[in-house]
C-alpha cells in the first residue's frame, strides 16, 4: 500500500533520472534506474516519447488524514493547562522517568479542543529536563480524543510537537520529506507557531504520531508496529515479554499480535549463523527497503539512526508476510547536526555544525574516527561499529555487547557484513544521490521549506539562511565524497 503523498509542490525536475520508485526495488530495479517513474508522480514525455522530467511534490492535501493542516503554511498552536499539573508532572517524570498525561486545552488554526491529552514526548531529548524548564521548549505528545472519545481534527487525533537542536528544525523537515521521497514509511510535518500559558510563539515542528492510523494508512491495519527505546537495543533476552519492557514498546496493533513476532525476530538476527542469516534474512526482513533505510541515513548525514545512540527506529510486522520493516524515526539530529544541549531552537551551532565548533564533514573532537570518517554519510565498514576489545566489532546481542554511544546494532552490523546485502546497500545508496541530491530534489525541498520558515517571522532571517547553508554544505559533501 503506497502512502498518498502530502509533500508540497515543487517544479518539475529536468532530469529523466530523477526519482525512482525505490520502495520495494531489487538492486537490479535501481540499477535499471531512470525510467522516470516517480514513487509519487508520474514521468511527463517529450516529443520523442522519453521522459525528461519528474513531478516531485505531488498535493499539499494535508498532515496526515486531514486536510486542515498542509504543510505549506504555519500553523497555531495553543496549549493551556494548570501550572500545578505540570509540575506534578515533571517532579514524577525526574524522579521515575513515568510520562503522565495532563489535561489541557488545545486551540489549533482558532478551532479550540477541551480536555486534551497532553504528555512529555522522547528519551534522549528529556535528558536534563528539570522544573526550571520553560514548556513551550519541551517536547510534547498532544492527543485529541485521550479524554474525550471521538475529539479529533477532520481524523487528526496525534502530533507530536518536536524537540530540535536547531532553531528552524529545516533539518528534520527536510529530511522527512527526503525519505518519504526515496519510498520509506516517514512522517508528516508541518511548521507550527507553539505558544504555552499565553507565552510569546516559538517556531516548532509538529508530526505525525505512528499509531493505528498511521501505519494503517502506510502498510496495513492488520499488522502490529513496536518502537525500539533509546535504553534498549535489538539484542534477543528470550521469549518472555516481560524481559523487553525497557526496550520495546507496541504502538500498534495490539488486537493482531503480541511480542511473539518481535522476539521470533531477534532471535534470529542475533543467533542466526552467517550462513543462516544470508539465506534467510529476506523471510523475516524487507531487506530492500532496510537498505535504502541505511543508505537514506547516510545521505542525510543522520548520525542517530539505528546503531546511533538513540536507537532511534519502530519496527512494522506483516501479518500476512511475517515480515519486518524498519521504519525511520527521530531525525533532529539529520544533515550532521549533533546534541549539545539545549531545547527545540534552544541549542548553538545550527544544522551541521559539530561539537567543539568543527563544521560540517569534519569529525567533531573526540569523535572516533571508526563512528565518523569526516564525510557525510560516510560509515566504517561495518554500519556505526565501534571497536571491540578483541578487535571484532561491539554490537547488541553479540558477547553480551550493548548499543549506546558510539555502539552499533546486530542488524546493521550483520546485514552490511553480508556480501549480497552490502552491494544492495551499495546499489541503493548511489540510486538514492542521484535521484535525491544529483537532480537538486533535495535543493528543492530544502528551498521550499527556507520560504515556509521565513514567513513564520519566528526566526531572524539571518539564522535560517545560516542553518539553511549547513544543510546544503552537507549535500555537496555528500555528493563530492561520491565523485572523490
Amino acid at each position: 500500500m503506497h502512502h498518498r503523498s502530502t509533500l508540497r509542490s515543487l517544479a518539475p525536475l529536468a532530469t529523466a533520472t530523477a526519482l525512482v520508485a525505490l520502495a520495494g526495488c531489487s538492486s537490479a530495479d535501481l540499477s535499471a534506474a531512470g525510467t522516470g517513474a516517480d514513487a509519487t508522480g508520474s514521468a511527463s514525455e517529450s516529443s520523442s516519447g522519453d521522459a525528461t522530467a519528474v513531478a516531485v511534490g505531488v498535493s499539499d492535501d494535508g498532515f496526515g488524514a486531514v486536510g486542515e493542516l498542509d504543510s505549506m503554511s504555519v500553523h497555531e498552536i495553543e496549549v493551556e493547562f494548570d501550572d500545578d499539573d505540570f509540575a506534578a508532572m515533571l517532579a514524577l517524570y525526574t524522579s521515575t522517568s513515568e510520562k503522565e498525561w495532563i489535561e489541557a486545552t488545545v486551540t489549533i488554526d482558532g478551532i479550540t479542543f477541551e480536555q486534551v491529552g497532553l504528555r512529555l514526548k522522547g528519551n534522549s531529548s528529556l535528558r536534563g529536563v528539570s522544573a526550571d524548564d520553560d514548556p513551550v521548549d519541551l517536547p510534547w505528545l498532544i492527543r485529541l480524543d485521550k479524554f474525550v472519545d471521538g475529539q479529533d481534527l477532520d481524523g487528526l487525533t496525534d502530533l507530536v510537537v518536536r524537540s530540535n537542536n536547531t532553531e528552524t528544525a529545516l533539518n528534520e523537515a527536510v529530511a522527512l520529506e527526503l525519505l518519504e521521497l526515496a519510498g520509506l514509511a516517514s512522517q508528516d510535518a508541518i511548521a507550527t507557531a507553539f505558544s504555552v500559558n499565553g507565552s510569546d510563539a516559538t517556531l516548532r515542528l509538529a508530526i505525525e504520531n505512528p499509531d493505528d492510523a498511521w501505519m494503517a494508512e502506510w502498510f496495513d491495519e492488520d499488522g502490529a508496529l513496536y518502537k525500539a527505546e533509546s535504553t534498549g537495543d535489538y539484542s534477543y533476552r528470550g521469549d518472555d515479554p516481560d524481559a523487553y519492557d525497557e526496550v520495546f514498546d507496541q504502538e500498534a496493533g495490539e488486537d493482531n499480535a503480541d511480542l511473539a513476532p518481535l522476539t521470533e525476530f531477534l532471535e534470529f538476527i542475533n543467533d542466526a549463523d552467517d550462513a543462516t542469516f544470508a539465506a534467510e534474512l529476506d523471510e523475516y526482513l524487507d531487506v530492500d527497503a532496510f537498505a535504502t533505510y541505511l543508505a537514506m541515513q547516510d545521505l542525510i548525514d543522520n548520525f542517530d539512526d539505528i546503531d546511533g545512540p538513540g536507537n532511534n527506529s519502530y519496527l512494522y510486522w506483516d501479518a500476512d508476510s511475517g515480515r519486518f520493516t524498519v521504519v525511520p524515526w527521530d531525525h533532529n539530529l539529520a544533515f550532521g547536526v549533533q546534541n549539545g544541549g539545549g531545547q527545540a531552537g534552544g541549542a548553538a551551532g545550527g544544522a551541521g555544525a559539530q561539537p567543539g565548533g568543527a563544521p560540517a564533514g569534519e569529525a567533531p573532537a573526540g569523535a572516533p574516527a571508526e563512528v565518523r570518517e569526516g564525510v557525510p554519510g560516510a560509515r566504517p565498514d561495518i554500519a556505526g561499529g565501534a571497536p571491540a576489545a578483541d578487535g571484532g566489532i561491539a554490537g547488541p546481542g553479540r558477547d553480551g555487547a550493548a548499543a549506546g554511544p558510539n555502539g552499533s546494532n546486530v542488524l546493521a552490523e550483520r546485514f552490511r557484513s553480508a556480501d549480497a546485502f552490502e552491494a544492495l546497500y551499495e546499489d541503493q545508496l548511489d540510486a538514492l544521490r542521484s535521484a535525491l541530491f544529483d537532480s537538486g530534489t533535495a535543493d528543492d525541498v530544502l528551498t521550499s521549506w527556507v520560504d515556509v520558515v521565513t514567513g513564520s517571522g519566528l526566526v531572524d532571517q539571518t539564522v535560517v539562511d545560516e542553518e539553511a547553508a549547513s544543510i546544503t554544505a552537507s549535500i555537496t559533501a555528500s555528493i563530492d565524497g561520491a565523485m572523490g
